[in-house]
């Protein structure tokens, strides 16, 4: 049966708020959960030590537990915080960004992260033999793609699927949501807390178009391959992740693991999370499509 992961949160949530947000969910259908501050080094809610008292909490409730380190790293103590996750000497690491595949490599068993931008058999190849035993497919593959990789997967190496959530497209030195107040990233006030599912942007029609998270842009549409389980299954995916949402994030976890149980068909899905969803679906780029298309049939 698939598994079913939880990526990391993407914004920023006050301290309180993420303790409550694990303890509800501790007890839910997940197998997998991802913690820790992938984006922005300036978020300074919870430290390490939060994160792994997070952890054990999870982990007495049967989760497997993956830290996931910064995606972007531009300074020092960035970098000596990714070593102290590396080092963390109990949990899973998840690497985004080769200098934390670095501090792993030939040490411990660790899950190449969708920002490491595996699209080809010889990257894939490469992080395995550097010690990944789980890859996380790049939000822009395809379908089609990724078949081909399963076709020249390496032995024992499993694949991840980011199935739900607003997709991170990209990642800047300067902070989006600090420059929307005019204010300079070194002095941000802490913006993003404002926004706990990220700063909606329109375009002069008033249409969803991106979303401003810090350093980090989000498609406005949220990526939704629920339809997708049975197929996922018969291509030998492994594990999907749902991305956490400031709210619904527990029944958006139920709708998945229902179908995956067979018991809610995978076309009844979308209906049934239409009105969970912080925004329209997408599906293009599992399609071979422009991402913040949607197709009905998934064919």
């Amino acid at each position: 049966m698939l598994k079913l992961a939880l990526g990391p949160i993407l914004y920023y949530w006050p301290r309180a708020t993420v303790f409550a947000f694990y303890e509800a969910l501790a007890t839910s259908a997940l197998d997998i959960v991802y913690l820790g501050e992938t984006v922005c080094s300036r978020r300074h809610e919870l430290r390490l030590s939060d994160w792994l008292e997070i952890a054990d909490m999870l982990a007495a409730n049967g989760k497997e537990v993956v830290l996931s380190t910064q995606a972007l790293i531009e300074s020092g103590s960035e970098l000596a915080s990714a070593r102290r996750i590396t080092d963390n000497g109990r949990y899973t690491v998840e690497a985004n960004d080769m200098g934390a595949v670095h501090c792993l490599q030939g040490r411990v068993p660790f899950v190449a992260g969708p920002h490491l931008n595996l699209f080809n058999a010889p990257s894939l190849d490469f992080v395995a033999r550097l010690g990944a035993k789980r890859w996380v497919m790049p939000l822009e593959m395809g379908r089609d793609a990724l078949e081909h990789m399963h076709e020249v997967r390496p032995a024992g190496l499993a694949t991840e699927v980011f199935a739900y959530g607003r997709m991170p497209l990209a990642f800047s030195a300067r902070c989006f949501t600090a420059r929307n107040r005019n204010l300079p990233k070194d002095d941000c006030q802490f913006s993003c807390l404002n926004h706990p599912d990220g700063l909606l942007v329109q375009t002069r029609e008033k249409q969803p178009f991106l979303v401003l998270n810090g350093t980090q842009t989000h498609s406005a549409t949220v990526y939704n391959l629920v339809q997708e389980l049975p197929r996922m299954q018969a291509m030998g995916v492994d594990v999907v992740r749902i991305s956490p949402q400031a709210q619904n994030t527990d029944q958006i976890i139920a709708v998945f693991d229902r179908v995956r149980r067979g018991e809610l068909s995978a076309a009844a899905a979308p209906a049934a999370m239409k009105a969970l969803m912080p925004g329209a679906p997408c599906n293009g780029f599992w399609l071979g499509k422009p991402g913040m298309e949607q197709h009905e049939q998934a064919a």
